[in-house]
């Protein structure tokens, strides 16, 4: 319709400036109401105008209106996302909450564990040292047998040494005695034996002197190897029981000796023996000194233990939760980003829309004002050659009575024409307002996504952090 419009006034304009160029004296009656039929044509192109403008205001109001739908729907959408983050997270509290409540039953349930256990530890500790008591009392009686034992040895060893010293001291004595008697039996036999045959000697010497002298010599000498021999054999035995009294006498003191050293060894087996039980006394007291801490340790380590066990089943049961929580999370960042995806487009979508009507609607606002700007200083023009004319023409006073009616009311009809259209510019500007405040409010930052939480490092809890 526009372009029709255009064409035709570009038709005419020839004849409108040839019009224009005459003065309203050289003006006839024709050129006049060619004049008015030509201002009718260009009331009628500003009204077409006018309907093309409504038709366009129109579909404006009818794309703000789906912009405005499409943000709301968006909006609802956004609302449906943050509702059900905030009942994922009120579950997520209300779980917590259920976690806590059973972490304190349990804790209860673990100090109700460790108070029967220590008294359970109390009971068999003073079972312990009664039966520790019992068996120190069994080790002093018989370190005490065994002191009594030792003493009663030493003693028996101090009598059979005495005993062994007196039968070696009276066989000493004896063998002396033995040893003398023998030689002295010797020497009687030898002094028998050397006179009864220097009276043999005598006796043949009385009888064969010269014989005898003879026989004295080879008699004296075998005599004499005789005596010999007899003193060689008396001096070896004597020299061989001196021998064997010397090895017996040997032998006795070696044997003392072993005795003595025997002595030493049982005194010193005493003294170790001592030593050892010194020290086993003294080990069992550091033995009932650490017994306790032992004891607390032992229980400490098995308490540590249980509460480690009971604790990794713990973290394993969070640990499955909390991934059951990220994957839940992740699948909520992901809707989240996608709604705001959404967003993001609809806002892209509906700033561009009414960028684009707010431009249109700009380029038609200047080119209607300037179309009123021109058709108000044409019909002050026109008028002014219309009065001018009316004054000076020569038709009768009635005709021009109704010409001038006739024009006041085109003029007039003009005027409407253009009011309207100047409150159609002015409904325009103000529809367009808050479609501007609308897009300066909806031309906002994106938001911006929930950072997602650092996962945690599953680290093994030792008993100083419990």
């Amino acid at each position: 319709m526009p372009p029709k419009n255009r064409n035709k006034k570009s038709g005419k304009g020839k004849p409108s400036a040839v019009v224009d160029a005459l003065s309203t004296e050289e003006m006839s009656k024709d050129q006049l109401e060619e004049h008015v039929v030509r201002l009718r044509e260009e009331l009628d192109r500003e009204r077409e105008e006018r309907s093309y403008f409504q038709l366009e205001r129109d579909k404006i109001r009818g794309l703000w209106e789906i912009s405005r739908r499409r943000l709301e729907e968006a909006e609802a959408e956004l609302r449906d996302g943050v509702r059900q983050r905030d009942e994922a997270a009120q579950r997520h509290r209300v779980e917590i909450t259920v976690y806590k409540q059973k972490l304190k039953h349990v804790l209860s349930e673990q100090h109700n564990a460790v108070c029967e256990m220590k008294t359970d530890a109390i009971s068999s500790s003073s079972l312990l040292r009664d039966r520790n008591t019992g068996s120190e009392l069994d080790l002093q009686r018989q370190l005490q047998d065994l002191q009594a034992a030792g003493e009663q040895k030493m003693i028996q060893e101090h009598g059979a040494a005495k005993e062994l010293q007196l039968k070696h001291q009276a066989e000493l004595m004896r063998l002396g005695n033995e040893y003398e008697r023998q030689i002295h039996e010797l020497e009687m036999s030898f002094h028998q034996r050397a006179h009864s045959l220097m009276q043999a000697e005598v006796r043949k010497r009385r009888a064969a002197v010269s014989e005898v002298e003879q026989r004295m010599k080879s008699h004296m000498e075998s005599l004499m190897e005789e005596h010999d021999r007899v003193l060689r054999k008396g001096e070896e035995y004597f020299s061989r029981i001196q021998r064997n009294q010397q090895e017996e006498l040997d032998r006795w003191k070696g044997e003392l000796k072993k005795l003595q050293n025997q002595k030493l060894r049982w005194e010193k087996k005493i003294s170790a023996a001592q030593q050892e039980n010194q020290r086993l006394k003294t080990t069992l007291q550091e033995v009932q000194q650490k017994l306790p801490e032992l004891h607390r340790r032992l229980q400490e380590h098995q308490h540590s233990k249980q509460r480690m066990e009971e604790y990794r089943a713990q973290q394993k049961l969070v640990d499955q939760e909390l991934r059951d929580l990220t994957v839940e999370h992740e699948l909520l960042l992901q809707a989240f980003h996608k709604v705001q995806q959404e967003r993001d487009e609809l806002l892209r979508r509906q700033t561009q829309s009414i960028l684009d009507v707010q431009q249109r609607s700009g380029l038609k606002k200047i080119l209607l004002q300037r179309k009123m700007e021109a058709l108000s200083q044409t019909l002050e023009k026109k008028e002014a050659q219309l009065s001018a004319a009316l004054s000076v023409c020569s038709v009768e006073p009635t005709a021009r009575s109704n010409a001038a009616l006739k024009l006041q009311e085109i003029l007039e009809s003009k005027r409407t024409a253009m009011e309207a259209l100047q409150l159609d510019l002015d409904q325009g500007a103000q529809l367009l307002r808050p479609l501007q405040d609308d897009v300066e409010v909806a031309v906002v930052p994106p938001l911006r996504s929930p950072s997602r939480p650092a996962e945690p490092v599953p680290e093994e809890p030792g008993p100083d952090r419990w």
